[in-house]
């Protein structure tokens, strides 16, 4: 797994709400990263400079939280910015993929014109957990003829497994920082 030089410090600003929002679960809250600007801007720097001399064409954010790394970096990189939303967000025509999640399903959107056939795609989301959103999200950009450059989330659970599911679906995985669930 790789994370960034910054990892340590970002990972030393996020904040863990014990038992929220049920017990047992150890919430990885990022608002204070958001809240201090140093460590934001070290958070966007983490992936501008993974990605700054690859061929990007376009960064596809996951609602929502995605959102908040995924346009900076965009706009950082030169590129596109893509939503890929939860259903029923989107006002144009939508492919969707629905995922399980532990209780039930859910599933996300794109538009059915957000890539051109070949578009190599920079995934992003706030947190890899079971690795359901990722995958589905993964699964609608190649649909659609996007090819996934790779995977990329500020913070990876690696004990709940979601990184090594992406991993084995074939995609390179990047995270800012990592919890394990000690910490």
């Amino acid at each position: 797994m790789a994370t960034s030089i910054y990892g340590d410090y970002i990972k030393s600003v996020i904040r863990t709400v014990k038992d929220w929002p049920e017990p047992g679960v150890n919430f990885r809250d990022i608002t204070p990263v958001l809240q201090n600007s140093a460590a934001f801007r070290k958070l966007i720097d983490s992936f501008v400079h993974r990605y700054q001399e690859l061929d990007i064409d376009a960064i596809a954010a996951i609602d929502a939280r995605g959102f908040i790394i995924g346009a900076p970096l965009a706009y950082e990189l030169g590129c596109s910015f893509v939503p890929v939303r939860k259903k029923g967000k989107l006002p144009f025509r939508t492919i969707s993929e629905t995922y399980s999640l532990e209780y039930g399903e859910s599933t996300v959107e794109l538009h059915s014109d957000a890539f051109q056939t070949g578009d190599r795609i920079l995934l992003v989301d706030d947190l890899i957990a079971t690795g359901g959103t990722m995958l589905a999200a993964a699964r609608l950009i190649e649909r659609s003829g996007g090819i996934i450059v790779e995977t990329a989330a500020i913070i990876d659970l690696p004990e709940l497994g979601g990184g090594d599911m992406i991993r084995a679906e074939g995609y390179s995985v990047f995270a800012a920082c990592t919890f394990t669930e000690d910490e």
